[in-house]
């Protein structure tokens, strides 16, 4: 099994991340900020990655630190559970439908961190939940497991919507990116040797 555990504390935030990446799609997430927990669940759930989240941040300022460190945590797991990366099929692209929005990933499991996000919130807040903390998960996560990772809404109206589709959009291409490949028969899948 394909697993790892990372901790985080800060002055900031105080985090523990357990992830499976050959899982079932379980998850235990108690971050604090709601909204935030629904996403990590369905992270979790259509990646089929087990995934458990404990953290405690800086709330009363706002949700920001506790947000940006636990894509920070969860990159370093996902990095940490890959190892070699030894059979992987490394590349992996996605059309997620979610009602009125469309939202496309891609990703390489490359060991080269970049972010290319071309998605807008007509509001600033889902409930209580800054729009633009999606963004700054989405960079945090990417640039600690080493993603290459393109994310774009073509279209929506629905901020919940817009949101939800980007989440599950990159849990559905980590799924099929993570798989292990029978055709590269345990090697790590790049002319290089490594990743």
């Amino acid at each position: 099994m394909r697993t790892a555990s990372i901790a985080r504390k800060t002055a900031e935030t105080d985090i523990s991340v357990s992830l499976s990446l050959d899982g079932t799609g379980k998850a235990s997430i108690a971050t604090g900020v709601g909204f935030f927990d629904h996403m990590l669940e369905l992270f979790a759930r259509h990646g089929l990655f087990d995934l458990e989240v404990k953290a405690k941040g800086d709330t009363h300022i706002d949700d920001h630190h506790t947000v940006e460190d636990v894509g920070i945590a969860l990159g370093q797991a996902f990095l940490k559970a890959l190892g070699d990366k030894a059979g992987i099929a490394r590349y992996a692209d996605v059309h997620l439908p979610m009602d009125e929005t469309l939202t496309r990933c891609a990703v390489d499991i490359s060991g080269r961190p970049m972010l290319v996000f071309r998605t807008e919130f007509a509001r600033e807040k889902i409930g209580n939940f800054d729009t633009e903390l999606v963004r700054e998960w989405f960079q945090a996560f990417a640039t600690n497991a080493g993603l290459t990772l393109h994310v774009e809404t073509l279209y929506g109206e629905n901020a919940h919507h817009i949101a939800e589709s980007c989440f599950k959009a990159l849990a559905r291409t980590l799924r099929k990116a993570v798989a292990l490949d029978p055709r590269e028969a345990g090697r790590v899948p790049s002319t290089k040797g490594s990743l």
